[in-house]
């Protein structure tokens, strides 16, 4: 079934095409937020709120484009209100890092799986170091998958801003992944 007709469906009541639906999005938002977020557990509320969010507005929905897009939307929107609101702050102000245990079957290949966790953070908060407006471009084209006019459409703004966000957003990212490992292999060579 097509997004559309399952939406058809949920309008008439059935509680199965809704699940259906949440399940066919789930992953992509969830990913969405959590790379826009880096928290596991935040990433998970925002994500369940997105998806109340969009029950609540279903009927607004008309079939003028990708029901994907429109969703997308509704989860760039309550992404930026999360940053803008007081539970964000709050909750930045009381974070603790912690860390997930390694799997017994792993503990044979510590290093390499310790290496892949470093960059893999490295990553992910050179990411959430970017400006907003540079993290959202970056997030939605390349890990979303979104061409620039997608991209343009979702976040309200043109093409040309967002092609500009994005190369800045790399040229960051590449500065604090790779251009801080060179200056420490350029010291430790002097």
């Amino acid at each position: 079934m097509t997004d559309e007709e399952l939406i058809q469906e949920i309008r008439e009541g059935s509680r199965a095409a809704m699940e259906v639906l949440v399940k066919r999005h789930y992953k992509s938002i969830f990913a969405y937020v959590y790379r826009k977020t880096g928290e596991y557990h935040t990433a998970y509320d925002l994500t369940q709120e997105v998806f109340i969010k969009m029950m609540n507005s279903l009927d607004q929905y008309r079939d003028t484009g990708k029901f994907s897009h429109w969703l997308l939307k509704i989860a760039v929107n309550h992404s930026t209100d999360y940053f803008r609101g007081r539970r964000f702050k709050q909750q930045h102000r009381e974070s603790e890092l912690t860390e997930e245990a390694l799997p017994a079957s792993d503990q044979h290949n510590v290093w390499n799986i310790f290496h892949k966790r470093l960059q893999n953070e490295q990553v992910r908060q050179a990411v959430i170091s970017l400006p907003e407006h540079q993290r959202d471009a970056v997030i939605l084209n390349y890990y979303n998958g979104l061409k620039i006019r997608e991209v343009a459409e979702l976040t309200g703004t043109n093409e040309s801003t967002v092609k500009s966000r994005i190369r800045l957003g790399i040229s960051k990212l590449r500065e604090l992944i790779v251009g801080g490992e060179r200056d420490e292999t350029y010291r430790k060579q002097r």
